[in-house]
């Protein structure tokens, strides 16, 4: 499959709906085991309505080493980021005000609860290395294995992108499996776009400045040059903590 071809399908599937862009939020219940308040909420009126995911900002830890309250925009950076690309499957994702005030709206996935990047990896390797790939440009510092979904229909998505994007190297994963490895060779013209479209005054450059700290921006250029530099899969920088825990 090209890389235009990828990106037509993944756009296709992640497009933001009527219902999760304007419709009434109604929360359903609190998601349990995560670290930040996050809800199960319904989206819309009638035929027109789906679930989602809802994460206030005012239910955001704080961390040391993100700024505080800005979680929830890193979500929505990451879904901008993937569709640029056309990958990986990020559902859709905005900002909007829930009844517990601003915060990241992502659509739901059904998803097989027994399946996860472990029990994935093997069948899905051509997929997980455009998460692979996708986790480099955003810096991702937590990709669990938990966070890798399959659909109802057989289709990967990933999740929980709320800490990503430091200027920093941070990227903790547990998507190792690659190493050496070329880049995919229909991403690297996504990724020659993407760069493309993070210098100048383009318009994911702007949407993404609306989200995160322009230095922040600017450094997921730099990555994203240096990985189409590079052309392979890095190893684990020995000096940094390379994995999540807990792994799932």
């Amino acid at each position: 499959m090209s890389g235009d071809e990828r990106a037509s399908q993944t756009r296709g599937l992640s497009q933001v709906s009527t219902a999760l862009a304007s419709g009434p939020i109604e929360v359903l219940g609190l998601m349990p085991g995560a670290s930040n308040a996050t809800f199960l909420v319904r989206c819309g009126t009638g035929l027109d309505e789906e679930l989602a995911i809802y994460k206030p900002q005012r239910g955001e830890a704080p961390l040391w080493d993100f700024p505080d309250g800005s979680l929830h925009r890193r979500e929505v950076a990451a879904y901008e980021v993937a569709r640029a690309l056309g990958w990986p499957g990020v559902p859709a994702t905005l900002v909007r005000t829930g009844p517990h005030g601003p915060g990241s709206l992502q659509r739901f996935v059904r998803f097989d609860p027994q399946a996860h990047y472990f029990t994935l990896a093997a069948s899905h390797r051509e997929e997980f290395a455009l998460v692979a790939s996708f986790d480099l440009v955003i810096n991702n510092a937590d990709r669990k294995g938990g966070h890798c979904l399959m659909d109802e229909d057989g289709q990967i998505w990933v999740i929980d992108h709320g800490v990503c994007f430091a200027e920093e190297p941070k990227l903790r994963t547990v998507i190792w499996d690659h190493i050496g490895d070329p880049l995919p060779a229909g991403a690297v013209e996504d990724l020659q776009r993407l760069c493309e479209d993070l210098d100048g005054d383009g318009v994911l450059r702007r949407r993404l400045e609306e989200l995160l700290d322009p230095a922040e921006v600017m450094a997921t250029r730099t990555r994203v040059s240096a990985l189409l530099s590079a052309g392979t899969f890095p190893e684990p920088d020995p000096s940094t903590r390379p994995f999540p825990w807990p792994p799932i």
